[in-house]
């Protein structure tokens, strides 16, 4: 642990709280260790194979379970934040949007082209506020969006990995200006490897590539309804794709990656990305990492909002405020997004661009910090590997736990 940043921590948070998030580092091990993930990928089972007659592994039916003391050789290996090449407390233009929305007729649904992509990219070039971007809309075609991004944006970029030909234009890239990461959502709940990327994952490693490990285990869904166990359930998945990298090649350069988010009865259990809740979780998942010393990347100042509101803009000062006031490492989706990020508006970045460019930690709102619930780790004692919509839980504290 980074004693430092833990000091630090403490004064912006709490003791209760920070030692809240250490215990929720443990309860992510004991799940490593008790509960595995599983696997078919054949190079990574083979990784964590070796491990197996120092007792440090163990590989079951197709699940890998990993101790205490190999997660933190591997933590060990993880080059750190100080030497990573995004500064802490950059905002990016990121996520993946399916549709643009139509900022003259005030309506989604737009299938986005290259010159949405390029105006995009002008837009992250633009700005110093802006500290690199994803792709912000989906292209079909994995290759010429990554090209378009090139052209038009000389900051630090990530992008998923999914076929040999873009791995291959990848590498060309990173050896031309670096700076260039390969974001992948390795496991999908609960504790599974997702064998559609897992391949292409092992690949961009073994490349040598610089790779964001990402997760987003939901409160009342796919972990427990409170903060420390949507946190732990992330850091776990996340903790898993760490390990692999280094396994695999250590000292590789991994990103920290998960963000946790929470189910909103509301509106039919979808994750809520305009909670302040939403937002503290993030900055919260955020500073774990920077206790331990790893690049991290969450998410925050997004909106629930249709539509380019009034609320919508307020959305993105309340949460970007919060992550100047407590301190970041990296945060994708502050700008352009609109409810569940299926829709990206053009509009709506250049107005949260300008928040973001004179918004100050002072016009934070005031939050209550949480403190370590127990009840986290007796739902997943409870639930195991199932869901945890009908946990009690979940049921007896829906609108009380993490709140607006």
């Amino acid at each position: 642990m980074n004693t430092e940043q833990m000091k630090q921590s403490e004064s912006l948070f709490g003791k209760d709280t920070v030692e809240m998030l250490l215990q929720s580092h443990k309860d992510a091990l004991w799940m490593l260790e008790n509960m595995g993930v599983g696997c078919k990928q054949p190079e990574i089972l083979k990784a964590f194979g070796k491990y197996e007659a120092e007792g440090k592994a163990i590989i079951y039916e197709n699940r890998i379970f990993i101790t205490e003391d190999l997660v933190n050789e591997c933590l060990n290996t993880v080059p750190g934040v100080e030497a990573f090449f995004v500064p802490r407390n950059s905002f990016f233009i990121g996520g993946t949007a399916p549709y643009i929305y139509d900022d003259e007729k005030g309506e989604g649904g737009i299938i986005p082209t290259a010159e949405h992509v390029a105006k995009i990219a002008q837009i992250a070039e633009k700005h110093d506020v802006v500290g690199g971007m994803g792709r912000g809309v989906k292209l079909k075609d994995e290759i010429e969006q990554m090209n378009v991004m090139v052209e038009h944006c000389s900051k630090p970029m990530y992008t998923p990995v999914t076929s040999d030909a873009s791995l291959e234009r990848l590498k060309e890239i990173h050896g031309q200006r670096g700076k260039i990461m390969a974001l992948f959502c390795l496991t999908r709940p609960t504790l599974e490897v997702n064998e559609n990327f897992s391949e292409h994952f092992v690949k961009v490693i073994q490349a040598g590539l610089p790779v964001c490990v990402s997760a987003m285990p939901m409160a009342g869904i796919s972990a427990p309804f409170c903060y420390n166990g949507v946190i732990s359930m992330t850091h776990a998945e996340v903790l898993f794709g760490i390990c692999t990298s280094q396994l695999l090649n250590p000292g590789h350069t991994v990103v920290h990656a998960g963000f946790p988010t929470i189910a909103d009865p509301r509106f039919e259990y979808n994750p809520n990305y305009g909670l302040k809740s939403h937002f503290l979780l993030n900055i919260l998942m955020s500073h774990l990492n920077l206790m331990l010393g790893i690049p991290t990347f969450q998410s925050g100042g997004t909106t629930n909002e249709e539509h380019v509101t009034e609320k919508a803009l307020h959305d993105a000062k309340t949460g970007q405020a919060m992550a100047l006031k407590y301190g970041f490492h990296m945060i994708r989706h502050p700008f352009a997004f609109l409810r569940h990020l299926v829709d990206f508006s053009i509009n709506k970045l250049e107005y949260a661009i300008e928040i973001a460019e004179k918004v100050r930690p002072e016009d934070a709102p005031e939050v209550e910090m949480p403190v370590y619930d127990p009840r986290g780790m007796e739902s997943v004692q409870r639930v195991g590997l199932g869901m945890y919509l009908n946990d009690s839980l979940t049921t007896a504290n829906l609108g009380r736990i993490f709140r607006d």
